[in-house]
């Protein structure tokens, strides 16, 4: 590829990242419908052409945006799961990863935020619904897998392990959605209480 394609590419790139961004907290803030497209071209500073260029709806965005909040926990999780460390490791490193993240940036927490939020809506696009749908329980069902390996190993508590995966996600997506929330005055708790709950 020549220079200039690199640079073209790298230029739409960062234009479709910015559009994702800027509706990120749109949708958090205003909902589906009452966040229009020329809403999230102005906020992210292009022409509402440039935006239609990039994206054909304010759905598309939306849905575009559930499908990467799904991808980047859903991603993270597994990959964790298929690591050859014991279980009680591989719930360490969850918490620790997780948090790490939540800390890095703000974006974690808008994007549980918006998946909370798309949770109990009447109004998202269809799209959305069925990517949530056929998602949302991949990360659950795979703590749980891991809870009850470390179960049978001795090294987690013996409780109900579907509770205790409802727990631990839970607590992830409350400290990340009272960072969104909090912004600035956000304070992280000690992690070690987290841990301690399944160990």
């Amino acid at each position: 590829m020549s220079r200039n394609r690199e640079l073209n590419q790298k230029m739409r790139d960062e234009r479709r990242e910015q559009i994702l961004f800027t509706a990120l907290r749109l949708f958090v803030v205003k909902g589906v419908a009452g966040t229009r497209m020329r809403d999230i071209a102005a906020e992210a500073g292009m022409s509402l052409g440039l935006a239609y260029h990039y994206f054909l709806s304010k759905e598309e965005i939306y849905t575009e945006l559930i499908r990467i909040a799904y991808e980047k926990m859903n991603g993270a999780i597994l990959e964790l799961e298929k690591m050859t460390v014991s279980p009680r490791k591989k719930i360490r490193l969850a918490i620790d990863r997780m948090l790490e993240d939540l800390n890095a940036g703000e974006d974690f927490g808008w994007y549980c935020l918006l998946t909370a939020q798309a949770g109990v809506s009447l109004e998202i696009p269809e799209e959305a619904r069925a990517v949530m749908d056929k998602e949302r329980n991949v990360a659950f069902d795979a703590m749980e897998r891991i809870i009850l390996e470390g179960q049978r190993d001795g090294s987690v508590k013996h409780y109900d392990a579907k509770d205790m995966s409802l727990f631990f996600w839970t607590a992830i997506n409350g400290l990340a959605v009272n960072k969104a929330a909090r912004g600035e005055a956000f304070r992280m708790p000690d992690v070690s209480i987290l841990a301690r709950m399944f160990m």
